[in-house]
């Protein structure tokens, strides 16, 4: 058990992991919910359930909504079905891992979040505006992160369309046909009704499939969409985090850079060494972690090359 809570401890405090923070956030919901959802039916007392999924699902009706506005964030955290949960999160981790390698951690964040709220957005906008839709309205709204992984995968593929994954039975396949395959079935799914909103979550998923290509496309223009985000988080933690801390952190930050720089500039880093030292080495591989591969420079790129051909 120590070992568990060790793990958990690590997801939170390694720097630049928003993956698998995303991952066990998703992961915490789940549990909850269905802890409730089975108490709830043991006791014969199932509106205490539906209390709950009405505070974190997103309603279709527009003035429901209105009264719990927070949902629209909320829902993309949160699964009751295992296969639901489980599909996402693996889909989530593989591509998840290129757009961070790729684009960096904040990347991950940003395509994740704005694509469950795009994706939200566009499902209250049909579900209030479009007859066919508002005829069958879920009874209780929406749930799982299905937008915000459509825009993840969406996201990559637009980036790095010929990027090949290898798949049991399949082989290697363009990551760029993958997304097409996805995004055409749930267009298809959008016009199959189901009881439990099946065919709501598919509008919600091409709505996070939109949000991740033009993300993507924006940025590549020169213009980054995750800053708002950022913004938001760093808001966020310092409120939860004493301001004392804060100087000191940023002191402590402050020292370590001029430390790191110092130390790279007396061993010539970035310029003639012929043998990258570890040092080197780690600060370009903690650039990419919070930055992607695309934000090292020619100079960096060279020093990777070097140090993969040390023996």
């Amino acid at each position: 058990m120590s070992a568990l809570l060790d793990d958990f401890k690590n997801v939170w405090t390694k720097p630049n992991n928003a993956l698998m923070q995303i991952i066990v956030l998703n992961i915490i919901v789940f549990t909850v919910i269905n802890i409730i959802y089975v108490t709830s039916v043991i006791a014969g007392e199932d509106w205490l359930f539906v209390l709950i999924a009405k505070g974190v699902f997103i309603p279709a009706a527009i003035g429901e909504y209105l009264w719990r506005p927070w949902t629209l964030i909320t829902y993309f955290f949160t699964h009751q079905n295992p296969l639901h949960i489980l599909f996402n999160m693996l889909i989530l981790y593989w591509f998840g891992m290129i757009v961070r390698d790729y684009l960096g951690n904040s990347k991950v964040i940003a395509l994740y979040a704005w694509g469950g709220i795009v994706g939200g957005i566009l499902y209250l906008i049909c579900f209030n505006t479009i007859p066919y839709f508002m005829k069958l309205t879920p009874q209780i709204g929406i749930k799982g992160a299905d937008a915000a992984v459509y825009a993840i995968v969406v996201g990559a593929a637009t980036y790095r369309p010929h990027l090949q994954i290898h798949m049991l039975f399949f082989g290697a396949i363009k990551i760029v046909y993958i997304a097409a395959v996805v995004v055409i079935l749930s267009f298809i799914g959008v016009a199959s009704y189901s009881s439990d909103g099946g065919m709501a979550t598919n509008l919600a998923e091409l709505g996070g499939a939109l949000l991740g290509y033009i993300f993507v496309r924006q940025y590549e223009k020169g213009r980054d969409w995750s800053i708002p985000i950022e913004k938001v988080l760093r808001s966020i933690r310092n409120i939860f985090r004493p301001q004392s801390n804060n100087r000191s952190q940023s002191k402590t930050y402050s020292k370590a850079s001029t430390s790191k720089g110092s130390s790279a500039k007396a061993k010539g880093s970035f310029t003639s060494s012929a043998t990258p030292s570890q040092d080197e080495i780690d600060m370009i591989l903690d650039k990419i972690s919070a930055h992607g591969y695309e934000s090292l420079t020619t100079e960096e790129k060279q020093i990777l090359f070097k140090a993969s051909q040390k023996k």
